[in-house]
C-alpha cells in the first residue's frame, strides 16, 4: 500500500488522516474508495475534465433520484444534468449530500475551536489547484460513509459512520473528471477519531453495465 496525495499510478493509494489528494478519472474507470479501520468519512467531489465549469451537484443528483440515500444503481449529475458517475457497488448504502465539505469557519462556528484546524475544504481546494479549479467553485461533497438523519422537525443529525473495516464504494466515471477526495478532518463526522482512506483506479469493468437510473 502506498502512501501518497497526488497518485501517479492505479493504486492502491493510501489517504493519511486529514489529508486530500486531486486525481483525473477517465470515461469508464472505476474509483474504488475504502474505509480500511472504521467509521471514516471521505468527502468526493469532481469536475469535468473538459470544462472544470461543470462540477457534480447535490441538488441535481437528490432531484432526479427522489431520495437522500443514494446508493448503488444511483447516479450522481452535474450542475449541467449529466451523468457524472454511477455508484456500482456500495457496502454500506449510507451516505450523505447535504453538508458542505468540513472549513477552517466550520471549526470556530460550529466548535468553538480557534486555531489551525485541517479542513476537507482547504485540502480540497490546495489539490484541486492545481487544476485551476479556486476554492469559490467547490460545491457541497458528496461524503462518502458519513451518516446522517433527518428527524422530522427537519433537524438534521450526525451519527458514527456505518461503514465497517474494509467496507467499501465503487463509483464508475460516466464523463472524464476532475476529482478531489479526502480522509475527513470533522470529529463529529468520524466518531471522534481521525483514520485514513484508502483508494483505487480501477480499468472498465467488462460486461457489467446497470445502466442509467
Amino acid at each position: 500500500m502506498t502512501t501518497r496525495t497526488t497518485p501517479d499510478a492505479p493504486g492502491p493509494h493510501r489517504l493519511d488522516p486529514q489529508t486530500g489528494t486531486a486525481f483525473e478519472l477517465r470515461a469508464g474507470q472505476v474509483l474504488r474508495v475504502v474505509d480500511p479501520m472504521g467509521e471514516q468519512v471521505s468527502d468526493l467531489t469532481a469536475f469535468s475534465r473538459d470544462d472544470p465549469r461543470e462540477w457534480l451537484s447535490s441538488g441535481r443528483s437528490i432531484d432526479y433520484a427522489d431520495t437522500i440515500s443514494l446508493t448503488a444503481g444511483h447516479v450522481l449529475y452535474s450542475n449541467r444534468s449529466r451523468p457524472m458517475f454511477t455508484i456500482v457497488s456500495d457496502d454500506v448504502g449510507r451516505h450523505d449530500f447535504l453538508y458542505t465539505p468540513c472549513s477552517p469557519e466550520t471549526f470556530k462556528i460550529i466548535y468553538n475551536h480557534e486555531g489551525e484546524h485541517p479542513s476537507c475544504f482547504g485540502n480540497l481546494a490546495e489539490h484541486l489547484g492545481r487544476f485551476g479549479i479556486a476554492p469559490d467553485a467547490i460545491p457541497t461533497t458528496f461524503n462518502i460513509f458519513m451518516n446522517v438523519s433527518v428527524a422530522p422537525d427537519g433537524r438534521l443529525r450526525i451519527d458514527p459512520p456505518a461503514s465497517k473495516p474494509g467496507d467499501a464504494i465503487e463509483l464508475r466515471a460516466e464523463m472524464d473528471l476532475i476529482v478531489g477526495l479526502t480522509a475527513c478532518s470533522a470529529e463529529l463526522s468520524n466518531n471522534g477519531s481521525f483514520k485514513p482512506i484508502d483508494f483505487e483506479i480501477r480499468p472498465p469493468r467488462e460486461g457489467c453495465d446497470l445502466g442509467l437510473m
